[in-house]
């Protein structure tokens, strides 16, 4: 038998994070966060208390211990009641197994599993922009000869003025030289830099150039990849037409991923199908009982300071167990049958049970707990929202165990099974 495909497992993936969105979106899920804030609420309080009490007076001390005993029971009682609420949807995801799949529509338009690409943003547009050059280099401004102001006072003014003159040509001629010098330079330092600046422009576009061609390549293979998956989506669209077994297969792998089971009691499938009968054999594999919850409540021990637990009664474990197992089986042949409204399955034969450790041998074994042939006409009439699952498969004539939960097996022979 044939497990999930590729399209079947992609299509699993995307409903399990889908699921895992909506979940959190559920009343029951918005019960427990609110639990679980509460409880967070009363730890906090009962460290603020043991704060306040280590901080207190002697007299005070005994008001604030308490109010920390207190706050601590508070803290406990909490906890219990998150636990207590993740429990409760536990089981209401179990007993709701059959229910779930009614509200929905279980025919997949192989259409809607199409591709789009969708190709990010190029990720280094700062490459994009050329290098900024560097500010010019100006000409430096020429020394001027400054003009000497005549001195003051009466004597020796010529002379005074004379050495002022000769001061000032000197110090002229030797910052026009320094100038000069300077401005020899000039030309060498502007090529440096304007070499400096090609030199990061050519660096950048050959950057550029590197991350543009990977970038490519990453859409290229994007491309390919949703090429590849759209060119599987016609083959299969195609081959579904001509009712050929792998596509058959395929088609209900999608579907069956599909139809998504809670996380405390997950359920695998495999699946055959027969052209020459048109009949669709499915084995779907279900926890084994000793993974199932069997907690009926969580409470809190005030006197030992402790969170207990009372365990269901044997026989409402067993009824839930049991109540799974054929939710199961008949969830199974609604979701293949309102799922292929070509008519290509004219008939299927289910086999649920699970794979555990044989006691008696130690080794893994398999455990058939309902066998059961239904034909496409007449399972189609069953309003399923308003049976009893034991009593449907009775009228189905199937093969049930009478306690799968104590991994008793059904008696097989005789019914066409998978």
């Amino acid at each position: 038998m044939g497990r999930r495909g590729f399209l079947a497992e992609m299509q699993h993936q995307a409903k399990v994070a889908a699921r895992e969105a909506d979940k959190r979106q559920r009343a029951a899920v918005r019960e427990r966060d609110a639990a679980v804030r509460r409880s967070e609420q009363a730890q906090r309080a009962e460290q603020r208390a043991l704060a306040a009490a280590s901080r207190a007076s002697e007299a005070e001390r005994k008001r604030l211990e308490k109010t920390a005993k207190d706050a601590h029971v508070a803290a406990k009682q909490a906890e219990v009641e998150e636990l207590n609420a993740s429990l409760a949807a536990q089981y209401d995801d179990i007993d709701g197994l059959l229910a779930w799949t009614l509200d929905f529509d279980d025919h997949v338009d192989l259409e809607t599993l199409r591709r789009i690409v969708e190709h990010p943003p190029f990720d280094r547009p700062e490459l994009e922009k050329p290098v900024p050059p560097p500010p010019p280099i100006a000409d430096l401004p020429e020394p001027v000869l400054e003009e000497v102001e005549p001195p003051p006072g009466l004597f020796g003014r010529k002379k005074k003025l004379a050495e002022a003159t000769a001061q000032a040509q000197a110090e002229y001629e030797e910052a026009h030289a320094g100038w000069q010098e300077r401005m020899a330079a000039l030309p060498a330092r502007r090529a440096a830099a304007a070499e400096q600046h090609a030199a990061q422009e050519a660096m950048r576009q050959q950057e550029l150039e590197v991350e543009q061609e990977r970038y490519r390549q990453e859409c290229a293979a994007r491309d390919a990849e949703v090429a590849e998956h759209n060119a599987a989506i016609d083959t299969l669209i195609a081959n579904l037409g001509y009712g050929t077994p792998d596509a058959v297969e395929e088609y209900v792998g999608i579907v069956l991923a599909n139809s998504l089971y809670p996380d405390s009691f997950q359920v695998d499938h495999e699946t055959r199908f027969d052209p020459s009968t048109a009949e669709l054999s499915v084995r779907a594999l279900v926890p084994a009982p000793d993974t199932v919850p069997t907690v009926k409540a969580y409470k809190y021990a005030k006197g030992e300071d402790e969170i207990t637990t009372t365990a269901l009664s044997q026989k409402a474990s067993k009824d839930r167990y049991a109540g799974a197992v054929q939710q199961v089986a008949l969830r199974t042949l609604h979701e293949m049958f309102e799922a292929d409204r070509r008519g290509l399955i004219k008939a299927v034969s289910l086999e649920v049970g699970t794979e555990t450790i044989d006691p008696a041998t130690g080794n893994p074994t398999y455990i058939p707990f309902v066998a059961v042939a239904a034909e496409r006409d007449t399972f189609l009439h069953f309003d399923l929202s308003s049976v009893v699952p034991s009593a449907t498969l009775q009228h189905l004539g199937a093969a049930v165990s009478k306690n799968p939960f104590g991994l008793v097996a059904a008696d097989t022979s005789g019914v066409r099974k998978s």
